[in-house]
């Protein structure tokens, strides 16, 4: 199983922009943005969320939101404000919330399936 990756293009409340290599990962709730990148957007937490990582272990981390451009869309996104030594990750909300699904055998981001139903 291969990684995904996507560039991207994050947009602060101020209108500051800064590129972004995201890694696409299906298995996380939240985006992430590392701490040099929402730094320099100018974020600012918005509340504190628990999260749970792979082995179980609880962590509390800040959480904003930003505007996200992809290749194939954009809008606006929560993000996890990252610490140091975190990547930067795309996650299943930002997707979802864009009209996107990473297909698990072309390793890429496709619009989605949406039912009104």
């Amino acid at each position: 199983m291969g990684l995904t990756y996507v560039e991207g293009v994050v947009t602060g409340p101020t209108g500051t922009s800064r590129a972004v290599r995201f890694m696409v990962d299906s298995g996380a709730k939240y985006s992430l943005l590392p701490l040099a990148d929402w730094r320099a957007i100018g974020l600012a937490p918005k509340r504190r969320v628990t999260f749970a990582l792979a082995d179980g272990t609880l962590i509390d981390r800040d959480v904003s939101e930003c505007h996200i451009a992809l290749p194939q869309g954009d809008g606006h996104t929560p993000v996890i404000l990252g610490e140091p030594g975190d990547e930067a990750l795309l996650g299943v909300v930002t997707l979802e919330m864009l009209g996107f699904v990473l297909n698990p055998f072309s390793r890429t981001i496709q619009p989605a399936r949406l039912l009104l139903a």
